[in-house]
């Protein structure tokens, strides 16, 4: 009897998609995956339907993404960072930051290399990194407060390692590498010659002190870094699947071979939209931090009022919670059992993790408060709950 190929029997169905079916069969608040219930801006919207009436924008872009778009993203990394890309040769323009990824992946990855990943790491790397042929290299940040051991780091480096991939602001802790963490990285990738791929979708996303690095700015790492980023997460709109992927032209050439023969050309009138939403001024990214932080702070008392043990993530839009005390099973039971008995969806990131350090997520969970105000304190009055349901029954 025929049968799918080897390459994908050992990657079923995601966590998003458990967790996301579960949560339509009950009365549920999902907090679980990191897609905003409101729209971004509407002049962006007004941009891309203009782009549709057009009659210029409705047949295939050009493979690399229209030239607009292009240069908006150049000049943003230029005009941000200090970053000289050029929008010619050194960008190509994804379906999304996922296909982006994966483009860099196979685009630079052969088989026998060795991928160091930073546990937890977003699902969908390690998947890629194999059916390149890739070895990953499993190094863990360390709960509460999620910083990886420099030696673990600096060991995972080897003859064979050929590149690492970093997430910075980070998905699901909320962690935002520091200057001194990307600088070990920039030596260690110069010293055994490794190229980074860098996952900045969450670049805007940051709180208080925290800054957002983008390892390519450090000496040394222009020319071996793939920085991949989205329209997604900054300007809300998701299901636009605009993102990108930036670099030195002699690594994006490996990216564009892939680019070009599993999507080819992303939405035309989206590219349009998000050339747009590039040359927002400032205010706006000043007010959506301004907004973000402030569901952040709803959600954060919310779940240490419930009984979570709970920290305010530097950037993202994602809270890690312990529920130690709260429940006597692993992540994936207290899930299901927030889900069916409480009403509101979370993540257990413990499948971020190798089967080696999963153990280090066992109590914890992941919340995202991209959501409106009114869906948050929906939320909250579930949440609320937990605190009824742990106490003793005769003081119930």
């Amino acid at each position: 009897m025929p049968t799918i190929a080897q390459r994908v029997q050992q990657h079923g169905t995601t966590i998003f998609s458990e967790i996301n079916a579960l949560a339509q069969q009950h009365d549920t608040i999902n907090l679980g995956q990191g897609r905003p219930d409101f729209d971004g801006p509407t002049e962006i919207i007004e941009a891309t339907v203009e782009a549709l009436r057009s009659g210029l924008a409705n047949q295939y872009p050009p493979g690399l993404g229209i030239s607009d778009l292009r240069q908006a993203i150049s000049a943003h990394a230029q005009r941000r960072y200090g970053l000289s890309v050029n929008p010619d040769d050194g960008i190509i323009v994804t379906c999304g930051a996922s296909e982006g990824i994966f483009s860099a992946i196979m685009g630079i990855v052969n088989p026998g290399d060795e991928v160091i990943l930073i546990e937890p790491y977003f699902d969908i790397y390690l998947p890629a990194i194999e059916w390149a042929g890739g070895i990953p290299v499993y190094v863990p940040m360390y709960p509460p407060e999620w910083r990886y051991d420099p030696e673990e780091l600096r060991s995972a480096f080897g003859p064979r390692t050929r590149a690492i991939i970093l997430n910075t602001p980070h998905n699901p802790t909320g962690r935002v590498l520091k200057r001194d963490e990307l600088q070990l990285i920039a030596e260690l990738c110069q010293e055994h010659d490794v190229i980074a791929i860098s996952d900045e979708v969450y670049e805007h996303l940051t709180y208080e002190e925290a800054k957002h690095i983008p390892i390519a700015t450090l000496p040394g790492m222009a020319e071996r870094t793939l920085t991949i980023s989205s329209a997604a997460k900054t300007y809300s709109f998701t299901g636009w699947k605009v993102g990108w992927v930036m670099g030195d032209p002699s690594l994006i050439t490996g990216a564009w071979r892939i680019h070009q023969n599993v999507t080819f050309a992303i939405n035309h009138p989206a590219q349009v939209g998000i050339a747009h939403a590039l040359r927002m001024p400032e205010d706006y990214y000043t007010n959506l931090r301004h907004d973000y932080a402030q569901k952040r702070e709803h959600l954060l008392a919310t779940l240490q009022s419930s009984g979570f043990k709970s920290f305010a993530p530097e950037g993202a839009f994602y809270i890690m919670a312990d529920f130690t005390g709260l429940h006597d099973g692993d992540a994936n039971d207290f899930t299901r059992f927030l889900i069916t008995e409480i009403g509101v969806a979370c993540i257990p990131p413990a499948t971020f993790f190798s089967p080696e350090h999963r153990h280090l997520a066992r109590q914890w969970v992941r919340f995202a408060f991209c959501k409106r105000d009114d869906v948050l304190q929906s939320a909250s009055d579930r949440l609320t709950r937990l605190q009824e349901l742990r106490r003793p029954a005769h003081d119930r």
